[in-house]
């Protein structure tokens, strides 16, 4: 897919830039150098290039490179690519992540004291809006009447109706997005009429009903588990998101779906999915290869796939004071992301010696934050980086070739283990016990890090939620689940804009609407509190 995106992008961008409200451009144009959606599919191929756009709109932020032609304006370009702002609402506000630099309002994120109008909120909502826009357009654009239409064969028909649950799968993926981080949300799908018109906003119970019974309806649709393409969605990436959504049901409709958690955990783990040997080299530029543990991924390559945001971000930003850059396999550190006190002290070892996952990088660095706009104040990270398990550098010294396990193994392993510990059925707790000992197996090294069966509860749970999943976009949803990432429960630095850490408000469970959408669309209501 990596290829996929750079090769037909610029296809697939004509396919939606131009599809228009405007009836007139749905007929042939008079000029056959111009291109619209009634001729831009006389090329079969046409259908798996608007696809690749829809994957790219996760990876990438505009239609040149690493910057120019944006498809999100008002804001850096790098700042409005969609995984970077994702990676921006879920690790910033948290204990898992600082960012030293002075952009805009870009340390209200620790504070938690953003409002709405926020920059970099907007810039993911919008995001998250536009990659909806582009799903809802394949759909339009591929339905049974279209394809008989133009005398589309049997056989691509066939392989369209796996593009089209996968692009349903991906605008569920941003619809989950948005009722987790927004709450109630403008709500479009291909059944609304392109035009001017102002979207409904959709209740979050109603959003979660939407998105289950999209994941469900699809799944006969998509190609079965670890049998597509790498980086494309299959069975096993919906179920993993249906496990998610019901992980956090209490959250999002105020009912327990444990049991509805379990159902598909169990379907992900049946699939034959193993854990990676070596942890480290799942955040390695080669991490593509040989994976049998990620489920989904947003992939990068420094050649054919260059922005400014996902993983380049998040390498170059977490490499500054003492850290070799090249040791990252990048040509430059950004001096950016570090960690607080109380995400390091969840480990007993520091060091990585005992428990590999542990990859602070201490040399010049102070364990405690004193100023949070300076690199040196807080532990370093050096989890993803752009080199090989061979320890080459990626094809490109700026722009990594590391991809972003959105969806993995581990994470099942542990949603299991506490839908279990919450009561839900079909799981046991010998089975829970064994799933998470095989997560400390592999960063132990041995049984050493083995837990008994008293051990594990909820509190251990989220203590290993993070030690195995930080910095991959899980930390604020989980700790919105388990009520300790507002108010004054689980304090970390800098919570609250105080050093030490102080109660905030409940109100930031969610983020605000932005102003400017509020403006612009009468039928929307801003969440409580802002």
């Amino acid at each position: 897919m990596n290829k996929i995106y750079s090769k037909l992008i610029l296809l697939a961008a004509m396919v939606f830039a131009l599809s228009s409200c405007i009836k007139d451009l749905d007929t042939v144009p008079l000029n056959p150098k111009v291109i619209t959606s009634a001729t831009v599919f006389d090329n079969p191929d046409a259908y798996k290039s608007a696809l690749a756009k829809l994957y790219a709109g996760l990876a990438v932020s505009g239609q040149q490179g690493p910057a120019g032609n944006p498809d999100i304006s008002g804001i850096d370009e790098g700042f409005g690519q969609y995984l970077r702002g994702y990676w921006y609402l879920q690790e910033l506000p948290t204990d898992e992540a600082l960012i030293a630099w002075n952009d805009q309002t870009i340390k209200d994120f620790h504070y938690q004291t953003w409002d709405a109008n926020d920059v970099f909120i907007k810039a993911f909502y919008y995001r998250i809006f536009y990659q909806v826009a582009l799903c809802n357009e394949f759909l339009r654009q591929t339905t049974d009447e279209k394809l008989n239409e133009r005398g589309v064969d049997d056989n691509l028909k066939a392989e369209i109706a796996h593009f089209r649950a996968e692009a349903r799968f991906l605008r569920a993926l941003s619809y989950w997005h948005a009722l987790d981080e927004f709450g109630n949300v403008p709500f479009v799908t291909e059944e609304d009429e392109v035009g001017a018109f102002f979207p409904r906003q959709i209740n979050r119970a109603d959003l979660f009903n939407y998105i289950e019974s999209e994941l469900k309806a699809i799944e006969p649709d998509l190609v079965d588990a670890r049998q597509n393409e790498y980086g494309r969605a299959d069975k096993a990436a919906a179920w993993t998101l249906l496990a998610k959504l019901y992980l956090n049901a209490n959250v999002y409709i105020g009912q327990d779906k444990n049991t509805e958690c379990l159902t598909y955990c169990n379907k992900v783990i049946d699939a034959g999915y193993s854990l990676q040997p070596d942890y480290r080299s799942l955040f390695l530029a080669d991490n593509d290869v040989n994976n049998n543990e990620v489920i989904f991924s947003v992939n990068f390559d420094g050649v054919h796939t260059q922005t400014w945001g996902g993983t380049t971000f998040i390498i170059h930003a977490s490499v500054g004071g003492t850290m070799d850059p090249a040791a990252s396999g990048i040509d430059g550190g950004w001096a950016g992301l570090r960690t607080t006190s109380s995400f390091v002290s969840l480990f007993d070892d520091i060091t990585g010696n005992t428990d590999t996952r542990a990859m602070f990088w201490t040399d010049g660095q102070s364990l405690e934050i004193n100023d949070v706009g300076k690199f040196e104040d807080g532990y370093a990270i050096n989890k993803f980086k752009n080199v090989t398990s061979g320890g080459n550098p990626g094809s490109d010294l700026t722009f990594p070739d590391t991809d972003f396990p959105m969806f993995r193994l581990a994470d099942v392993y542990l949603m299991y283990a506490e839908a279990v510990l919450r009561g839900g059925s079909g799981g046991d707790m010998a089975t829970a016990l064994g799933y998470v000992n095989q997560l400390r197996d592999r960063a132990y090294g041995d049984n050493s890090g083995d837990i008994s069966a008293n051990q594990l509860t909820l509190d251990f749970i989220l203590n290993e939620r993070a030690r195995e999943l930080y910095w991959e976009a899980t930390r604020r949803t989980d700790l919105i689940r388990f009520g300790k990432f507002t108010g004054g429960d689980y304090l970390w630095p800098w919570k609250g804009g105080v050093k030490e850490g102080i109660a905030t408000d409940a109100k930031y469970n969610l983020f605000p609407i932005p102003s400017s959408d509020l403006t612009a669309n009468p039928n929307l209501v801003q969440n409580p509190g802002y």
